[in-house]
């Protein structure tokens, strides 16, 4: 009897070992260089598999699949799919119409949160508004006929907004590029959403010249002698937030050749500081940039006193965002940037190292 039970124990345990689990049976397809977020594998049916990984801020682990299907093929029971190539997409995020937009299917996007703010004539003109994450008109989505909506995971998963999308067909997935530390890393994306669109060897070809671009001006900027300390940000509603090293912003600066003056924030967000310790930190500072709704100097003085006398302001060295902006305030920095990280990045360079004015920058813009 005993070695029944033995051989049983042995049957048992080697199908456990030997099992695979449906990971194992994935080959990797597209591996991100620098996206954290995403990747494209196949399974062995040869179907294409879009994962998205922890695509917000959050302590609790996160996966979603998409299937991407090609004609004659079928999902699993129970996964999320999308037939490709997807023909109408309804964006949560002014930088999901960029990516869109820089492989020429613009015209496919079909509902917009926040419509008024976008850059892109195209879409402004043609796209409907579906509302926001906490008040979606999902009326209006399943009306023009969605395939697909890219959703903003700012405040992680929503529950309720995936169940009632679920209820009425509608296939979602989570963007995560406004999470990615790099600018490489956010501009990636476009590889995933250039899948969807069946036309992954147009956003690969993009996303290649794009890095060769940035690379080279990062190399550039490697080289120069001085590193010019630079202050990010002014108060949110009394406080000042200092964001991580590990952030879009710093990492722009740092490849731009300048110093990042609050270092010690090495966690995976902002961090607030007071507005004592925030006039110490500007007084040391070359440049000043980031600095919210200010759209000039005497904006500034008036807004922050304490701040009139540091430097950068002293010697006009503060620099905005908002060049580039719609008549209703939408920011083409956070649309169209998303997909020019190597046009930032000159940016960022010149106002660090050659006290650029205006006209010499495309999205900054410097304080008069």
């Amino acid at each position: 009897m005993r070695w029944i039970i033995y051989i049983l124990t042995l049957v048992a345990i080697s199908c456990t070992s030997t099992k695979k689990t449906d990971k194992e049976l994935f080959t990797p397809y597209y591996t991100p260089k620098y996206a954290q977020s995403f990747s494209i594998v196949t399974d062995n049916n040869s179907r294409k598999i879009l994962i998205i990984s922890n695509p917000y801020q959050s302590d609790k682990p996160f996966e979603q699949r998409i299937y991407l299907l090609e004609e004659g093929q079928s999902a699993p029971e129970g996964e999320i799919a999308v037939n490709t190539p997807v023909q109408k997409i309804s964006c949560l995020s002014s930088s999901h119409v960029a990516m869109l937009s820089a492989i020429g299917v613009a015209d496919r996007v079909v509902g917009v949160s926040g419509v008024k703010f976008i850059t892109n004539a195209t879409v402004r003109e043609q796209a409907a508004e579906i509302g926001y994450d906490s008040a979606l008109d999902f009326e209006k989505i399943k009306g023009v006929g969605t395939d697909v909506i890219l959703l903003y995971g700012l405040y992680g998963e929503q529950s309720s907004l995936t169940t009632k999308l679920t209820q009425l067909g509608i296939p979602y997935i989570y963007i995560g590029d406004y999470i990615e530390s790099s600018p490489l890393g956010k501009a990636e994306w476009i590889v995933a959403l250039s899948a969807l669109c069946a036309l992954e060897s147009k956003g690969k070809e993009y996303f290649s010249a794009l890095e060769s671009r940035y690379n080279a001006l990062k190399a550039t900027a490697a080289n120069y002698s001085s590193r010019p300390k630079v202050m990010l940000n002014t108060p949110y509603r009394d406080t000042w937030f200092m964001p991580s090293v590990r952030s879009y912003a710093v990492t722009l600066i740092t490849d731009a050749g300048g110093e990042y003056l609050y270092p010690q924030n090495c966690s995976a967000q902002s961090e607030p500081i007071s507005l004592e310790q925030a006039l110490l930190l500007a007084s040391e500072a070359d440049v000043w940039i980031n600095v919210g709704q200010m759209a000039s100097l005497e904006q500034l003085k008036r807004e922050n006193p304490k701040f009139a006398n540091v430097p950068a302001v002293a010697n006009r060295r503060v620099y905005n965002n908002t060049k580039r902006t719609t008549a209703n305030g939408g920011s083409d920095f956070w649309e169209s940037g998303a997909v020019n990280a190597d046009i930032v990045l000159s940016d960022m360079i010149k106002l660090l190292h050659t006290n650029a004015t205006t006209d010499s920058l495309y999205y900054y813009k410097r304080l008069e």
